[in-house]
């Protein structure tokens, strides 16, 4: 068997500025084919990240879709750029490595996870993932962005109602009137009145979820390691299950960090491979690693990452804020770790920017996910979905 093409695209939205999927479709000759995509679906840089899957699809033209490993190692070795690369890199690697997996589980006819070496669990812990958003369902009912504290208790209250017993806030994005913080109000050490406004938000989202919900807290990085201490602090007190993305990771800040702060630290959407986890692992810096399967390099080297986890007793979630297309691809990894914790439910995946994208977009059921038994991945992009691309290209 071997590789014949690749359809490259960008697919439109509801809000393609919010959100906006990178995917890619690998074809062989035995008329197989498989999905992937690349993590920059939103932010600034798509762009790049499509470019360099169409330049990755090059390298891989002719080759045997089974060899995961070696094709794995050719994008990785042979573009000169992909050693210690970043999110763009490491996205273009991601979607081309998703996609030759979803091949090979469709040849053998297997779901992925039976060539990871099977599920050892039959269902996933969910929680609902940045409730500052709302948590409304497209077709339903409105999402309600979070600015009041009983906002926050709103949305935690929708989500528990659904029966998830996790979620996840970040309760420092906008100022009490609903603006959005820059970079001068969310580093340096924060104000009293700063941390007066995170806290009340935090107890409410405690109060409504009660003392058997687990909250993570979420950070997105906006703080500084002077800040993240100051926060660190106040999620103490509220029994908060992880401290995710403090600050800007590096060994050294986190460090810091985690010497002032019992609470466990989550990270991993900004760290990109195995070589660049390792020292987190080595001083126990992540008590929760969370990489992104579409811009960590993909199926192959996240599950390297999850092994290299369990050995320093350090828990896996797989960050997922793509298309739907990311859920079924998260599941098929995070079924087969045994130091998987819990999967991520982003509230993207319940809004109108995940409608007509692919075939299926699974939502948990009273917090929990079921594991499809679909060959390959389980889900593919709608070819209408691709008709519609803003960008598209052939490799051949």
């Amino acid at each position: 068997m071997k590789i014949t093409k690749v359809e490259v695209f960008r697919l439109p939205t509801a809000n393609s500025k919010q959100n906006s999927p990178i995917g890619c479709r690998v074809h062989t000759d035995t008329g197989l084919y498989g999905d992937g995509e690349a993590g920059m679906a939103y932010g600034i840089g798509g762009d790049a990240a499509y470019s360099m899957v169409v330049d990755l699809a090059q390298l891989i033209i002719g080759m045997d879709p089974l060899q995961t490993e070696l094709i794995w190692e050719t994008m990785y070795k042979k573009t000169f750029w992909g050693q210690n690369g970043g999110p763009v890199i490491f996205s273009g690697i991601a979607a081309i490595d998703v996609a030759i997996w979803d091949i090979k589980g469709k040849y053998f006819e297997v779901p992925v996870y039976q060539l990871l070496g099977g599920k050892v669990r039959d269902k996933l812990r969910a929680y609902a993932s940045q409730l500052q958003f709302g948590w409304g369902m497209v077709g339903e009912s409105e999402n309600l962005w979070a600015v009041k504290p009983e906002d926050y208790a709103h949305n935690v209250k929708l989500a528990v109602a659904e029966g998830y017993d996790a979620i996840k806030i970040d309760f420092f994005d906008r100022d009490e009137e609903g603006k959005p913080l820059s970079f001068l109000d969310t580093t340096g050490f924060l104000t009293p009145k700063q941390l007066k406004m995170v806290e009340a938000r935090m107890s409410a989202a405690r109060e409504a979820a009660g003392d058997e919900v687990d909250i993570i807290m979420e950070n997105h990085s906006y703080p500084d390691a002077l800040g993240a201490v100051q926060l660190g602090k106040l999620a103490e007190k509220y029994h908060i299950m992880a401290f995710e993305e403090p600050n800007t990771p590096s060994t050294q800040t986190v460090e810091y960090i985690a010497k002032y702060t019992s609470v466990p630290i989550a990270n991993g959407e900004r760290l990109f491979s195995r070589w660049q986890y390792a020292d987190y692992f080595k001083k126990n810096l992540l008590q929760l690693a969370q990489p992104d399967i579409g811009n960590c390099g993909g199926i192959s080297e996240v599950k390297k990452i999850a092994d290299m986890a369990h050995a320093f007793d350090v828990g896996i979630q797989v960050h997922a804020a793509g298309s739907p297309l990311t859920t079924d691809i998260a599941i098929q990894l995070e079924c087969t770790l045994p130091n998987f914790i819990i999967h991520e439910h982003h509230v993207c995946n319940r809004s109108d920017t995940s409608v007509g994208l692919t075939k299926y977009n699974r939502q948990p059921v009273n917090g929990y996910l079921e594991i499809p038994d679909l060959p390959g991945i389980g889900n593919e992009f709608l070819q209408s979905a691709i008709d519609n691309a803003v960008l598209y290209k052939v490799v051949e």
